[in-house]
């Protein structure tokens, strides 16, 4: 071992020490349980481990009674109080992404030093790490006098408890924090919020037909900017796409029966817009040209700037697919159905390309807040409408440029919007740092953990007591006892 440990103590191999029963498990695919599953009830199926846990159901078992699993590939190792290995009891499967262990004396104390080891010497890859079974066997492991194990696991799972109470008392306020800022947008967008706004600035406030001439206006003057542009490139020369003349409202369709303020107006989100557009098919690839989005960059209310990819393009066709600073980009496609349909404003100049499975759109009417519509595309009856429009193909759920346009959205006067976003965002800025403290006491609970771990397997943890059966004999013992039963397996096969 690399440290040091008590002179009462004995130092193996975990090949030495525990059993490893890798050659009895047996991986079953998910469609292959589904059939073996039909018709059961669930106190039928038992546990199917894979290499971090717990992977579904199956009717049937292989194991039985407390062993040690821990992951042989795909598992984090280097990382290994996220979970590289656990104890498990009871009837159970095991798929090939994972060993199975059994110590001869304590399970749990061998789980608690898997918990803390440095597997970076045993391990092989890159991105998929792997761990086999002959490095598995070489991996140290300290042997103290059984009594002194049974300390070592009680002390732990004492300091444990004590953790596990401050952990769960931490996510739950952390939980509270979501509901909060849930509850604040639906406030936001019920036009409770800015209630007590409405009442000290009637001045400031429009009725409903006062905001829809505003806004037609304001898409007239508009299309003629852009015809006046289109009819210059013309006597130029080029060829540009004449715009689109302005269509008449659309009919927002509402899912449910929402609230909004009899100041306020429902719209459809394309009547405000003048690009929805969905981006490039060409894929990205190498290490230069230009900056591509990716899908996963666009979160609800988040752009991740640092999030892209490469594309070799010429100038002209990029230009194209430029993001503008706020612009309103979709996520079109997702393999998850919460990030479907979402959307982040874009915060920068610099020019970024965005792919086909996101949309671009453009709602750059003076009388509308980017900000606002930000926010409000991504809650209350806009979310909902568009749940009701996803639809999944293949393992990925998406949404149309269509399904965009015909989004309803609420909207207020200009100041309304502006006194919401800023009324949101304040409270969101001291939610998120209550945020921030939570997940770094988290992080510190968890760095305590492995400290416990590693007073634990260095002899710090617990005292030693000298009338402790010594470990060498404990060892003895154990080498004894598997010799005998690989001679009683040797005999069996013969017989």
């Amino acid at each position: 071992m690399n440290h040091k440990f008590p002179s009462s103590w004995i130092s193996a191999e975990l090949g030495e020490i525990c059993e490893i029963f890798d050659s009895r498990r047996k991986p079953i695919n998910a469609s292959e349980r589904s059939k073996r599953n039909e018709g059961k009830s669930d106190s039928e199926l038992f546990p199917y481990y894979g290499a971090t846990g717990e992977a579904g159901k199956i009717n049937s078992y292989l194991f039985d009674g407390p062993h040690v699993l821990i992951g042989e590939d795909a598992a984090p190792f280097l990382e290994p109080h996220r979970g590289v290995a656990y104890l498990v009891t009871g009837k159970f499967w095991v798929n090939n992404h994972a060993h199975i262990l059994k110590h001869p004396t304590s399970n749990r104390f061998l789980c608690y030093y898997l918990l803390q080891v440095n597997y970076r010497p045993f391990v092989t890859g890159t991105t998929r790490l792997k761990l086999n079974q002959e490095q598995l066997r070489k991996i140290p492991l300290p042997l103290p006098p059984l009594a002194e194990q049974k300390r070592i696991v009680s002390k732990i799972e004492e300091l444990f408890s004590e953790l596990d109470a401050g952990e769960e008392s931490l996510r739950r306020a952390r939980r509270q924090l979501g509901v909060y800022r849930q509850s604040l947008l639906k406030q936001a967008f019920e036009g409770k919020l800015t209630a007590p706004w409405r009442k000290q600035n009637p001045h400031l406030l429009e009725s409903p037909d006062q905001l829809l001439n505003r806004i037609q206006a304001e898409r007239q003057a508009r299309y003629a900017e852009e015809l006046r542009a289109w009819e210059a490139a013309g006597r130029n020369g080029s060829k540009p796409k004449k715009p689109i003349p302005i269509q008449s409202f659309g009919s927002a369709d509402l899912v449910g029966n929402p609230v909004v303020p009899d100041v306020w107006i429902v719209m459809t989100y394309g009547d405000l817009c003048s690009v929805v557009r969905n981006g490039i098919s060409q894929k990205p690839s190498g290490t230069s040209g230009h900056k591509i989005a990716r899908i996963s960059a666009v979160r609800p209310m988040a752009f991740d700037l640092q999030d892209y990819r490469f594309l070799d393009c010429g100038d002209d066709f990029a230009s194209e697919f430029t993001l503008r600073a706020d612009d309103l980009v979709f996520t079109r496609y997702n393999g998850a159905r919460r990030f479907v349909g979402v959307c982040a404003r874009f915060p920068s100049s610099e020019p970024r390309l965005y792919p086909d499975k996101l949309i671009r759109t453009c709602p750059d009417l003076p009388s509308l807040d980017s900000r606002f519509l930000e926010i409000a595309l991504n809650t209350g009856l806009s979310r909902a409408w568009l749940e009701t429009k996803i639809r999944t193909t293949a393992g990925q759920s998406g949404v149309s440029g269509g399904d965009v346009k015909a989004m309803p959205v609420p909207l207020c006067c200009l100041p309304e919007q502006r006194e919401i976003v800023r009324l949101l965002d304040e409270q969101f800025t001291v939610i998120e740092q209550n945020e921030r403290e939570i997940d770094a006491a988290l992080k510190r609970s968890a760095a305590l953990r492995q400290s416990i771990l590693k007073k634990a397997f260095t002899g710090q943890l617990v005292p030693q007591d000298p009338t402790d059966e010594p470990a060498s004999v404990l060892l003895e013992r154990i080498r004894e006892e598997r010799d005998a039963a690989a001679k009683a397996q040797k005999k069996k096969a013969r017989a």
